[in-house]
């Protein structure tokens, strides 16, 4: 068989022309070759020889781990730490080719997004995460303008939680925002728009706590949640990044996680990953790296931190027994500039 450069020039001698037998005389090759070539058979095709992928070897972990975490779903980026420390040595290109392989890729909701000033407001929500007598759910705070984060997982929705995880909130972001943004919690409102538009009447222990560290309790609008979509879109990705990957090393051996192994290992995940990213919308990431160091202490964290609040009470300090100390030194205010 002739490569392409002989058979592009039997074509271009055969148009200069040559004859059959001085083009078959030139190339060494027999008439019926060069007859072949100048029917139209094409040009001849190279098959590179395959190479084996980085992937190969990792493509059955993977495979284990969507069907452990089945139906829910693994990031890419998830998966990518994962393979990173089996000594995967690819990047995250072919991983997310072969993981479409698995499932395709669902398009996100077009969401328009509400921006707030520092310091200014802070979106608070449970979520649940499992149901049934093993119940567990999340609280989720985000600050507005940084979109820094603190999670806690509980195994209920009370308003003695409610309030014990606006303090240890607080604490971890060494201040309090103006206001507090709120979907239609029991615990927080009993009575919307009681008093005119707009104007509810608040459950009066949560009023008073409200007003005892110095901030104004805000609700989205009725049946959009997505008002508070930071909040919101924080909950997908804390299942997706956080809590299916370890739930799916636990459940080949039938295991669950409960509140205090959730939360014995989230506070290192919102340390390394989720406030260590830089924000698609502020260019930057959510807390700066500890300026005293991991040994820091929680009270020296908290007057670095709280000096870029604006018009913000001191935090309490919940003495929360599972924030650890090295946590408390990565807190950063929600005043920074985006330049």
């Amino acid at each position: 068989m002739l490569v392409a450069e002989e058979a592009v020039e039997i074509r271009v001698l055969r148009r200069q022309g040559k004859s059959i037998r001085e083009i078959a005389r030139r190339l060494d090759v027999s008439r019926n070759t060069v007859r072949r070539y100048l029917r139209g058979e094409g040009l001849p095709h190279y098959e590179r020889e395959a190479r084996p992928s980085k992937l190969n070897s990792y493509k059955h972990y993977l495979a284990e781990r969507v069907k452990a975490a089945a139906p829910d779903w693994i990031p890419a980026t998830v998966l990518l730490r994962e393979l990173k420390a089996l000594g995967y040595a690819g990047g995250i290109s072919i991983l997310k080719d072969h993981l479409t392989t698995l499932r395709p890729v669902a398009r996100p909701e077009p969401l328009i997004r509400f921006e707030t000033e520092p310091g200014r407001q802070m979106q608070a929500d449970f979520a649940t995460i499992r149901r049934g007598r093993d119940r567990l759910a999340v609280f989720i705070a985000t600050l507005g303008w940084s979109r820094a984060t603190y999670v806690e997982f509980v195994t209920d929705e009370r308003l003695e939680t409610l309030l014990g995880c606006h303090e240890r909130a607080f604490y971890f972001f060494g201040g309090v925002p103006r206001e507090v943004l709120y979907d239609n919690m029991r615990t927080v409102v009993t009575d919307r728009d009681r008093y005119g538009p707009g104007l509810h009447r608040y459950n009066r222990t949560f009023l008073d706590f409200a007003h005892h560290h110095g901030f104004l309790p805000r609700l989205c609008r009725p049946y959009r949640a997505k008002t508070k979509g930071k909040v919101e879109r924080f909950i997908g990705y804390l299942r997706a990044s956080f809590y299916i990957p370890l739930a799916s090393q636990f459940s080949p051996e039938g295991l669950k996680v409960d509140r205090d192994t959730a939360n014995a290992r989230v506070g290192t995940w919102l340390r390394v990953v989720a406030n260590a990213r830089v924000h698609a919308t502020t260019g930057e990431d959510s807390f700066d790296a500890p300026r005293a160091g991991a040994g820091a202490s929680a009270a020296n964290a908290h007057v670095v931190a709280r000096s870029d609040w604006e018009h913000s009470r001191e935090a309490p300090d919940p003495a929360a027994t599972w924030l650890s100390a090295s946590a408390a030194g990565v807190r950063r205010a929600d005043h920074r500039g985006r330049g």
